[in-house]
C-alpha cells in the first residue's frame, strides 16, 4: 500500500467514525481513484438531535489547508474520540476540498485529493 492510499484509508476512517458518533444507521462510502485524484464520496444518515455538529463541517472540511502539517500529522487521523473537531480539521487539511449536501437527515460528501 502506498502512501497516498493510507491517507485515502485515514480520511475515510475518520469521517466514518465522525458518522458512527452522530448515530448513524448506515454509511456507504466510494473511493475513485484517477490519475493524480481521489474521489472519495460518502453518504450517510444521521440522528437530527446532532444537526449542528453537521452545520460546522463545511468550515472543518473546507477550511485553511496547510500542507506541512498534514505532512506530519496525517498518521494521527482515527487516533482521537469521533467526531473530535481537531480530527476533522486535521481531514480538512489532508483534501484539497469538500463538497457538502445536507438534507434533513441524510448528508452526502465528496471529497476531492490530488497527489
Amino acid at each position: 500500500m502506498t502512501h497516498e492510499e493510507k491517507k485515502t484509508a485515514k480520511i475515510i476512517e475518520e469521517l466514518t467514525m465522525f458518522f458512527f458518533a452522530l448515530e448513524a444507521s448506515w454509511i456507504d462510502t466510494r473511493i475513485e481513484r484517477k490519475e493524480n485524484e481521489v474521489l472519495i464520496r460518502l453518504e450517510a444518515d444521521f440522528n437530527p438531535s446532532y444537526a449542528d455538529r453537521l452545520a460546522r463541517l463545511d468550515h472543518y472540511l473546507n477550511g485553511q489547508k496547510n500542507d506541512g502539517m498534514s505532512d506530519i500529522y496525517w498518521e494521527l487521523a482515527g487516533s482521537g474520540d469521533p467526531g473530535e473537531s481537531s480530527e476533522l480539521l486535521l481531514v480538512g487539511m489532508m483534501i484539497d476540498r469538500a463538497e457538502i449536501e445536507l438534507a434533513a437527515e441524510r448528508v452526502k460528501l465528496t471529497l476531492y485529493r490530488t497527489f
